[in-house]
């Protein structure tokens, strides 16, 4: 019997974002999806980083983004569902003063992602290590599915 990979088990719809989006329209897009987060993309496609919701409530609080990215964030840009985070009126009342901003100014550069032929045990093992509710699954450094830790759970209710 074949293994499960990533493949078998990734939903293959991933709404990404661009790095050069603004944040004002990011804020719109994840409020319009209810997502608490985005993986980023430059003009190729390639995954460059992640960018949540913490980080655009931080920008409208008055943080400064940091100078190269927020490389000791937790990429988990879904650790809470969308219930479990700020409301649509929350976001909508965030006052976000700079016009200029983009996502790559915020965005978390680090990526938890796997290729498609990776095993599940592999992808379940990152998750833990990381710390992390979702795994990107990727072909040539693109998104091309995302893993959570509901469809890992939702393969040991299956088996049984």
């Amino acid at each position: 019997m074949r293994p499960i990979t990533a493949s078998d088990l990734m939903n293959p719809e991933v709404l990404t974002v661009r790095d050069d989006m603004s944040v004002r329209d990011l804020a719109a897009f994840l409020i319009d999806n209810e997502i608490t987060g985005a993986p980023v993309e430059d003009e190729s496609g390639k995954l460059v980083g992640v960018v949540s919701l913490v980080d655009v409530a931080e920008i409208a609080a008055g943080e400064e983004p940091p100078a190269t990215g927020r490389e000791s964030a937790n990429p988990d840009y879904f650790v809470r569902d969308w219930e479990d985070s700020l409301s649509e009126d929350d976001m909508e009342g965030l006052h976000i003063e700079e016009e200029n901003l983009l996502v790559r100014d915020i965005m978390t550069p680090q990526i938890f992602s796997v290729e498609e032929d990776a095993r599940v045990s592999d992808v379940a093992r990152m998750m833990l290590d990381g710390h992390v509710h979702r795994v990107l699954v990727t072909r040539e450094a693109k998104a091309v599915g995302i893993i959570t830790t509901s469809d890992l759970l939702g393969l040991l209710v299956e088996e049984d």
